[in-house]
C-alpha cells in the first residue's frame, strides 16, 4: 500500500511541475479549457459552469461541472490531473455550505443560483507597485493631525429622547 502511494506522489510531482492548477471549490463558477483531438487537428474547447462536486483521491482526483445549455442541464466530469485538461479559470467564487451540490440538478431558474462569496482584500496578493501606493497614502493620512474639535457636542440617543420629551411638554 505504501509503495503505491509513493509511486502516485512521484507521478503527481511530475504533472504539477509542468502546469499550474487553479484552486477552486464546489459552488465556484469555473471555465475549463479542454484539448480536443479531431483527426490530426487539435483544438481547445471551453466548458463553463458551476462546480457541483470535487473528489480528492491523489492522482485520481476529479471534479464535476454543471451548466444549462439550451434549457437542458449538462454535466461533465473532468480528471484534475489529465493531460487533456489545458487550464482552469476561476470566474466566480460561490458561497455554499455543502461539499456536494447535487440538489442543483432538481432546480431551475432563480432557485438554482448560488450567491457570490465576497473575499476581503488583505493586500497579500497585490503587486509591489500597488503596495507602495497604498503605503504612501497611509503615511500621508498619518501625518494629518486629527484633533477632536471642542465646540462640537455629540449627543447620545438617550439625551436626544429626553430633549424631545422636554420640548413636547
Amino acid at each position: 500500500m505504501n509503495r503505491i502511494e509513493d509511486i502516485e506522489k512521484k507521478h503527481l510531482e511530475k504533472i504539477l511541475a509542468g502546469k499550474k492548477i487553479t484552486e477552486f471549490y464546489p459552488g465556484d463558477t469555473v471555465k475549463v479549457n479542454v484539448r480536443i483531438v479531431e483527426g490530426k487537428r487539435q483544438r481547445v474547447q471551453a466548458f463553463e459552469g458551476v462546480c457541483i462536486a470535487k473528489k480528492k483521491g491523489g492522482i485520481n482526483s476529479s471534479f464535476t461541472v454543471r451548466k444549462v445549455s439550451f434549457g437542458e442541464g449538462v454535466e461533465r466530469v473532468f480528471q484534475l490531473y489529465s493531460p487533456n485538461l489545458d487550464s482552469i479559470e476561476l470566474i466566480r467564487s460561490g458561497k455554499v455550505r455543502r461539499a456536494k451540490l447535487y440538489y442543483l440538478r432538481d432546480r431551475s431558474g432563480k432557485s438554482a443560483r448560488i450567491n457570490e462569496k465576497i473575499k476581503k482584500k488583505l493586500g497579500v496578493d497585490l503587486t509591489p507597485e500597488v503596495r507602495e501606493q497604498d503605503s504612501a497614502q497611509a503615511e500621508s493620512l498619518d501625518n494629518v493631525n486629527e484633533e477632536p474639535k471642542a465646540d462640537l457636542k455629540v449627543e447620545t440617543p438617550k439625551e436626544k429622547i429626553q430633549d424631545t420629551k422636554l420640548k413636547q411638554k
